[in-house]
């Protein structure tokens, strides 16, 4: 991932970030900040960059054309790195840090480390003038409300926390899934040697060795300690348990929904003992099971009937739907495509399977190329995405790539390919015995979604020891959606 950062002060950003984890990154290459010096772009003879404001007022201004020529340096630069074949995007995100933005969060971090270039610009003094923030800026970001002496700081704190997300960064890729704010609960409390310090013993279950029993604990004490520090967190927390638990009253059918929760990913939208409705944070797509048409057609005009949720409605673009009678109400209110029927598969035990012989690595995006050529039934888009965070793996035969998985984002299995030439190799299912265990280390429970009728497919879940929910799921998309997140033909084992 790379950092460009607009600012007066460009030694500022690259000491400030030298040291520690993110200079270890730096150093690695696993992500780049680049420090551009908006004096750089001033025609000023004495690289004067800021003026009075117009109409009067204390303080200075940084001028319009410095801070447009600096970014156009960056982004046309991106462009060119581009058509060499690096990658970036068409309008690339630019956040501008003002106290006057949306306060800078752990969600807008997870978002923002899904970015392969980002712009941060660093305002000064009273500000930046008004016309080139319209011409140029995408967020408008604060770390809270107060006023510091410039962005540089902000800067700083947002590129650590979005860095530390990006895959590698971290020496465990486990650690930023278990921090506070990462779910829907803080940290819980952490222990290291001596085992007593000042008559304080460390608790005697993390000393045991029982990981069942740690998970418990840990999980307890990330309650307690979330209850008595932050109550708002606590009582989503409680809400969002109590929808789960309605949804165990059918595991297999629900598990897509309940891993949304247990993995941190799901936005509540309706609970009720007449259904539930979630949206998933990361992909936006919506989850709806309910007890019966009359209560899911409530259910929807009740979070979408308003008028403007209404518009929201209309940009829906992934919606999956748990109950066949619910469809032609799916199909009336969103004017989406109803895509075939799919079997919803889940591996239930907690105990990791044998590994298989076969060299399997993570993939990174340089490998997007060859996987986009082979496998065209997901947007190349959402392969790169899928790529840069780090959820894909493929086997490796002789160092040449045999065939691939990945995680969509909403947690379910899938992009499950093996190559012609490699096939009756035994690769598909050191894929996925590989993912399945690598998602159990997580502490998800691994699962997947096929097309009913894939046999192939069917038959390799089983192998590996998944069961089949009795009942089936629908996914609708709109016309121009050409991905389906945890279901798609190429999950075969040939």
């Amino acid at each position: 991932m790379n950092f460009h950062v607009l600012t007066l002060f460009p030694q500022m950003i690259l000491d400030g970030l030298s040291t520690s984890i993110i200079g270890k990154a730096l150093e690695k290459g696993s992500v780049s900040v680049e420090a551009v010096n908006i004096r750089d772009f001033t025609e000023n003879k004495h690289n004067k960059v800021d003026d009075y404001p117009y109409g009067g007022g204390a303080g200075l201004l940084l001028q319009a054309r410095p801070v447009y020529d600096a970014h156009r340096y960056v982004t046309e630069k991106i462009k060119k790195n581009k058509a060499e074949g690096i990658g970036a995007q068409k309008r690339i995100r630019t956040i501008y840090l003002t106290p006057q933005g949306h306060t800078f969060q752990q969600r807008m971090a997870e978002e923002l480390a899904r970015e392969e270039e980002l712009i941060l610009l660093c305002g000064h003094y009273e500000g930046i003038d008004e016309r080139v923030l319209e011409e140029v800026v995408t967020d408008y970001v604060s770390l809270g409300d107060f006023v510091l002496t410039g962005g540089e700081l902000p800067a700083m704190v947002m590129i650590d926390a979005i860095a530390r997300l990006v895959p590698g960064v971290l020496h465990n890729d486990s650690s930023a899934a278990d921090e506070s704010f990462s779910g829907y609960l803080l940290e819980y409390p952490q222990y290291s040697r001596p085992e007593v310090w000042m008559g304080k013993t460390t608790p005697k279950v993390l000393l045991s060795g029982d990981h069942k029993k740690i998970r418990e604990w840990r999980r307890q004490a990330a309650e307690e300690k979330t209850k008595k520090m932050r109550p708002d967190l606590y009582a989503d927390y409680k809400e969002l348990m109590a929808c789960k638990e309605w949804l165990l009253k059918n595991k297999l059918h629900h598990t897509d929904m309940t891993e949304l929760i247990v993995r941190g990913q799901a936005k509540l939208l309706f609970h009720s003992e007449a259904g539930v409705l979630l949206q998933d944070k990361k992909s936006g797509v919506y989850m709806l099971t309910v007890k019966d048409k009359k209560s899911g057609e409530a259910i929807l005009e009740q979070v979408f009937g308003e008028a403007e949720r209404r518009r929201e409605a209309e940009a829906v673009s992934l919606f999956v739907n748990h109950q066949e009678f619910m469809n032609e109400a799916v199909q009336k209110r969103f004017h989406m495509q109803q895509m075939p029927v799919c079997k919803q598969m889940v591996y239930t035990r907690k105990e990791a399977l044998p590994k298989k012989e076969a060299d399997i690595r993570r993939l990174s995006v340089s490998y997007l190329e060859v996987i986009a050529e082979k496998y065209t039934l997901v947007d190349k888009s959402v392969l790169k995405e899928r790529l840069v965070s780090g959820v894909m793996y493929g086997a490796f035969v002789k160092e040449e790539l045999a065939g691939f998985i990945g995680e969509h984002e909403e947690g379910g299995m899938g992009m499950l390919m093996v190559f012609p030439s490699f096939r009756r190799r035994g690769l598909a299912e050191a894929l996925e015995t590989d993912l399945i265990n690598r998602t159990l280390q997580k502490g998800y429970t691994p699962f997947c979604q096929i097309f009913e009728g894939n046999e192939s497919s069917y038959k390799l879940q089983e192998k590996l020891g998944l069961y089949c929910a009795r009942e089936k799921l629908w996914w609708f998309c709109r016309e121009t959606c050409r991905e389906m997140p945890g279901n798609d033909e190429a999950r075969k084992c040939n």
